[in-house]
């Protein structure tokens, strides 16, 4: 992420996507960036002078409330694409605010 957007990183990971913000040691603390964490899975966001967002890379979160997570979305202006490549797993590609591509699947 790019430095100084903390509180933008809070406003999608925790705001949108429900996770929970989690403490870094105040070592790591001192370099910036956010963890958050949801159903046993921590993300690290960690900041870069010469950000570039993760266009192709990317994590993979199953959600449980896929339905509403997408509502919640579209309500804030995030646009999701569909994608239906893998028979039978609904599934969907969203951006975070700096570009990251995040894959997001419906559980069960």
């Amino acid at each position: 992420m790019p430095v100084g957007e903390e509180d933008t990183a809070r406003r999608f990971y925790s705001g949108l996507l429900g996770m929970r913000e989690i403490p870094k040691s105040p070592e790591l603390a001192k370099r910036g960036g956010c963890w958050f964490e949801s159903g046993g899975v921590e993300v690290h966001l960690g900041v870069d002078a010469e950000f570039r967002p993760a266009k192709k890379a990317h994590p993979a979160f199953r959600c449980g409330e896929y339905d509403e997570l997408l509502s919640k979305l579209q309500a804030a202006r995030i646009e999701v694409t569909d994608a239906a490549d893998i028979p039978d797993v609904r599934r969907c590609h969203v951006h975070d605010p700096f570009g990251n591509r995040i894959e997001l699947i419906a559980a069960g």
